[in-house]
């Protein structure tokens, strides 16, 4: 099959397509540098560049793809206007955000386009987004139900990626869409989670600011007392727990925060969720498990590297990303990117009647 990927990003979700049947010909980024790479992992592949509510930007999009026939659009529209860090938003708040109502362009485009299989992706609050459309307040199943209904079975759900062999617990709203007729069975789980250990536990040891001989497996500078804080934090603890060497402002305050944050992560679990500020230690749930010293301290004084995230991700180390790629650059694509082997699980449930 052929296919149309729309809110691209660096094409990170695509990434297995390919080798289950699907070969993505036209995709649309809004940002350049986001598209260069997809550029750079898809090199056969027509990359519109520009913001998709643009009548020009679409009609580009859309005269594309008509040069082929596509049976398959994946669709991962923004999610900033949904996900707010510490709290839900009330369904009028999101309704009157503009950013949330980019899904109609992919409505617009399955109308264009008519495709046998669709999905669309976001956060888990996808599926709670109400949006005002002719004068009522509906979610966004029910409107595809009213646009498409009557061509497409529509089938929502929330997916852990943990449960399919991603060493990443990451939650994602999954739309399913399928021909009336045709088959799209949902993937079984895996019986046993993939741990990180048994993806990153083989990479040597690294401190803050030092560099391997493994490409991409070179460790952030980090500021000195955050370092020293994590190298009296256990695995899978925050420092905010630690009687002594807790963080604290250079006066010697202590810093109010969550414990979610200059945390560990566990050895023996997928990783929690990858965010976009997975750079920093003081951000969630990012910092290496480390492993016990001599001394009592711990190793690891650092956030992930490039390769632990690849895979963490489920991406292969040879990935092709240019070596002078902005490492942060790299980092955002895969904190706001759905690991690859979800959407791959899925697609191998499509019974297409043309093999």
């Amino acid at each position: 099959m052929k296919g149309l990927s729309l809110f691209s990003s660096a094409g990170i979700g695509e990434y297995f397509l390919a080798r289950n049947g699907i070969d993505i010909i036209v995709a649309n980024e809004l940002l350049e540098k986001r598209a260069n790479l997809h550029k750079e992992l898809y090199p056969q592949c027509e990359i519109v560049v520009g913001d998709i509510t643009d009548e020009i930007i679409y009609n580009k999009i859309i005269k594309a793809t008509k040069k082929q026939k596509i049976d398959f659009i994946i669709a991962s529209p923004p999610c900033q206007g949904m996900s707010v860090a510490g709290k839900n938003r009330k369904s009028e708040e999101m309704s009157s955000d503009n950013r949330n109502y980019l899904i109609l362009s992919v409505i617009e485009a399955i109308k264009d386009l008519n495709p046998d299989y669709i999905i669309i992706e976001n956060v888990p609050l996808l599926l709670k987004l109400v949006l005002k459309y002719n004068n009522e307040y509906l979610n966004i199943e029910e409107i595809l139900r009213r646009e498409v209904g009557a061509e497409y079975n529509i089938i929502s759900k929330i997916f852990d990626t943990a449960d399919y062999g991603v060493p990443q617990h990451r939650k994602r709203a999954i739309i399913r869409m399928s021909k009336k007729g045709k088959v799209w069975n949902e993937p079984p789980k895996n019986e046993l989670y993939t741990t990180v250990e048994e993806v990153i536990g083989d990479l040597p040891s690294l401190e803050s600011g030092e560099k391997s001989n493994i490409k991409w497996h070179f460790a952030r500078k980090h500021d000195d007392r955050q370092v020293e804080w994590m190298k009296h934090t256990p695995t899978g603890s925050s420092a905010f727990d630690n009687k002594i060497y807790f963080p604290r402002k250079k006066s010697g305050e202590r810093i109010k925060g969550f414990n979610s944050s200059y945390r560990r992560i566990k050895w023996d679990e997928p990783s929690p969720t990858i965010t976009i500020r997975n750079d920093a230690i003081s951000s969630q749930r990012n910092v290496h498990p480390g492993r016990k010293n001599t001394d009592g301290t711990y190793s690891d004084s650092r956030v992930m590297t490039i390769l632990e995230l690849f895979r963490l991700t489920g991406l292969p180390d040879d990935i092709n990303f240019p070596e002078d790629t902005s490492e942060i650059l790299i980092r955002q694509v895969l904190g706001e990117c759905v690991p690859p082997r979800l959407i791959e699980v899925l697609v191998k449930e499509i019974i297409d009647d043309k093999n």
